[in-house]
């Protein structure tokens, strides 16, 4: 719906304009309910050194990127043909880039926290390269299916408790 020619949206007249649409703003749309409990939760928990916000997104070509930066719908069409792979440098190579470039800007005690599957080795290889034990993901994930993550997610956001961690390296996957 987004990237039809005729859109009538206004997020998808925002993506074939020159400056484009806020990165999560498309992927909540795309994703719902999941990405909208992820993306709200790392703007409630996540800060970065010097107490910064600090809400990435993992993208299949561009590595992290911010949730408001701005993406056209040209960019998504070239994210969109590559495949989201351990194997497939296209997609690796920024990530690793943009994941080493956060580590190296962080303070020794940061935590990366993954709300993300742990049972996918796609994302999670490349990521366990770069930040080994520092990479966590909330232990309430196990077993749940994404939109069970989403609302898990939300309903931390609502009552205003952070979710409990452990490194990803101790999943079950």
């Amino acid at each position: 719906m987004l990237l039809r020619p005729d859109g009538k949206l206004e997020l998808s007249k925002a993506l074939r304009s020159e400056h484009g649409a806020p990165l999560g703003e498309v992927f909540s749309f795309v994703s719902s309910l999941y990405f909208r409990g992820k993306a709200s939760y790392a703007r409630t928990f996540g800060h970065a050194a010097g107490g910064r916000q600090s809400a990435l997104v993992m993208t299949a070509g561009g590595g992290l990127c911010s949730l408001d930066e701005s993406v056209t719908e040209q960019r998504l069409a070239a994210w969109q043909r590559n495949a989201v792979h351990e194997h497939n440098p296209h997609f690796t190579a920024p990530l690793v880039r943009h994941a080493s470039e956060l580590v190296d800007a962080s303070s020794e005690d940061a935590r990366f926290i993954l709300l993300g599957s742990v049972a996918s080795h796609k994302y999670v290889v490349p990521l366990l390269e770069v930040f080994g034990t520092r990479l966590l993901y909330p232990v309430s994930f196990a077993g749940l299916g994404d939109m069970s993550r989403g609302s898990l997610l939300l309903r931390a956001i609502r009552d205003g408790i952070e979710l409990d961690y452990e490194p990803v390296r101790l999943a079950k996957r």
